[in-house]
């Protein structure tokens, strides 16, 4: 490619711009100890400690730490029973068209679950640094390992190889708040309360699937099933799942297991009307 001076000018400026304070203070501090030189050699230095600060900053930003996860622990998933079928594939890629992502943000996402059906790859590698940004927001922590589920089932149940993955990743998360084999009830509540729904399936077994979403027996009291409602939907709210580390990215899939939570509610009440 031909050299083009006022692109790389513009390049230039750009990068002065981003880092001007930091090259400010260590060209002042330069000039009043060492002068001209002093100012120069200031100006780099602060140029340097202000770019790896920036680096530290991205590297524990919970978020960009749980949208790497996301994918690379995707990819470990698909490749737990030996073969990535393409079911598993067809789910990450649903996972990123709900996400919205731009092409970029698509190719890392790829790049991610690539690196996850390494055999080499580490799982601690991406857990260990999430699990220290989430260490005090279960709730974030929930919608990982939701999400993780949502892909195990993408090809039917969720096998023996992939169990064992998802409980080395509760165990990296420090995730103890609820049972494995609770959230796994839950999600495949979820799902089959969706697909029943959508294929329009008798309205009794729409009832079940809505009570095994809240995690209640259908002999709960209206009092329970308020507080199960109430305490799911404060797990999964949008919003405040961002605010604690959720990718602002995967808000749509917050709002569409919130919805899913709601519709399952709304179910159970119109069955209990006199």
């Amino acid at each position: 490619m031909a050299f083009d001076p006022q692109e790389k000018g513009a390049e230039i400026g750009e990068t002065m711009k981003k880092y001007s304070t930091s090259i400010l203070l260590g060209a002042a501090v330069g000039l009043f100890s060492g002068g001209f030189w002093g100012l120069i050699f200031g100006g780099f230095v602060g140029f340097l400690i202000s770019r790896a600060i920036k680096g530290v900053v991205k590297a524990a930003n919970p978020q960009e730490a749980f949208f790497k996860a996301t994918f690379t622990v995707m990819g470990k998933l698909a490749k737990a029973d030996g073969r990535v079928t393409e079911h598993e594939i067809q789910f990450a890629r649903d996972v990123m068209s709900q996400m919205r992502l731009d092409e970029v943000r698509k190719r890392q996402a790829i790049e991610y679950f690539s690196q996850g059906k390494d055999a080499d790859f580490n799982l601690e590698s991406v857990l260990k640094p999430l699990a220290l940004m989430l260490r005090h927001r279960p709730s974030v922590k929930l919608m990982f390992i939701e999400i993780q589920l949502q892909a195990a089932m993408a090809d039917g149940e969720v096998s023996d190889h992939e169990i064992l993955v998802i409980d080395q990743v509760c165990r990296l998360l420090d995730f103890g708040d609820v049972s494995v084999e609770e959230v796994i009830a839950r999600v495949k509540a979820q799902r089959d309360f969706y697909q029943h729904g959508q294929a329009g399936v008798d309205s009794e077994v729409l009832l079940k699937d809505a009570y095994a979403v809240l995690g209640v027996d259908e002999s709960a009291s209206d009092a329970e099933v308020k507080k199960a409602y109430r305490r799911q939907m404060s797990q999964h709210h949008p919003d405040k799942l961002v605010s604690k580390g959720l990718p602002e990215e995967m808000i749509e899939l917050a709002k569409e297991k919130s919805q899913e939570i709601q519709a399952a509610y709304e179910r159970i009440k119109a069955s209990r009307k006199p």
